[in-house]
């Protein structure tokens, strides 16, 4: 099994329970914040899921350049250090450039690289400075193991790494989830984090703007929970049609509970198989 004590310390997250990282993709108000994460905290709590809520306070790489991108940097932050306080949960959310690394390490707890950035080196290394936890998204672009050496660009500075797979771009607009790659990416010696639902985006589907189906996500969480990862990462709307970015993707918060007890359940048993394997000298 992935380690992540050690990554979450500060959080007395435990090796045995699963993690998600949850919340809308892009912060439209403090109220739909508030919301999601009421609703994941009790749901989570109840189940012994460590939760991390997540949501951009910039979409800087929107299809087009007329979409709304969000709150920005002052008032997104603003609305992340709020929920934090009210909900008592732990915040991750995107950096696109590097001077935004220090201000935003005030609030959140993970600094999240894009995938589109993930081989950027001075925001790589301007993230892993602030002493946060530092999650790579893996670019589309990239093969499992190229995450290797971008992770060596910051284990200078910090042991505290996640890594997240989101599909790999083949063109005509589709991603491919390989689930080999999980087990490559294992290979950096970090926890892996499996993107539920950037995984089922169609990037640029509708010319303007991505497409996606959300009817995809449940399934290909369940196949990585099943190869075994450390997390979860999910995007979780009250009413995903009317989301200002993801629409198509992200889950219906009413719809999330059934998701994540099945998804808890598949994580202890893959838990208590890898046990007994190793116990066996199998693994």
């Amino acid at each position: 099994m992935e380690k992540i004590s050690n990554i979450f310390k500060e959080f007395a997250f435990k090796d045995s329970q699963l993690t998600l990282l949850a919340g809308p993709c892009a912060i439209e108000s403090y109220e739909t914040c508030a919301e999601v994460a009421d609703t994941l905290k009790e749901v989570c709590e109840r189940l012994h899921i460590n939760y991390v809520f997540k949501s951009s306070f910039d979409k800087a790489n929107r299809s087009s350049v007329e979409s709304d991108r969000g709150q920005g940097l002052e008032r997104g932050l603003a609305i992340l250090n709020r929920i934090k306080h009210d909900y008592r949960v732990p915040i991750v959310t995107d950096v696109h450039e590097s001077y935004q690394c220090e201000p935003v390490s005030q609030v959140a707890d993970v600094l999240q690289i894009p995938a589109f950035l993930s081989r950027q080196t001075d925001l790589l290394v301007a993230a892993a400075k602030t002493g946060k936890v530092v999650n790579i998204k893996k670019g589309q672009f990239m093969a499992p193991e190229d995450l290797i050496p971008a992770t060596r660009k910051i284990t200078d500075y910090t042991s505290k790494i996640l890594l997240t797979e989101r599909g790999s771009s083949f063109g005509y607009h589709r991603l491919i989830v390989d689930m080999t790659g999980l087990i490559e990416m294992r290979k950096a010696g970090f926890p892996i984090i499996f993107d539920a639902t950037h995984s089922v985006q169609v990037p640029g589907g509708y010319g303007g703007h991505s497409g996606g189906n959300r009817d995809y996500a449940f399934p290909l969480m369940r196949a990585a929970l099943e190869i075994g990862v450390a997390g979860i990462f999910a995007e979780v709307h009250p009413n995903p049609p009317e989301a200002i970015s993801d629409a198509d993707n992200q889950i219906y918060l009413s719809k999330i509970t059934p998701i994540l007890e099945n998804a808890n359940h598949i994580f202890q048993e893959h838990r208590k198989d890898a046990e007994e394997m190793a116990a066996n000298g199998l693994l």
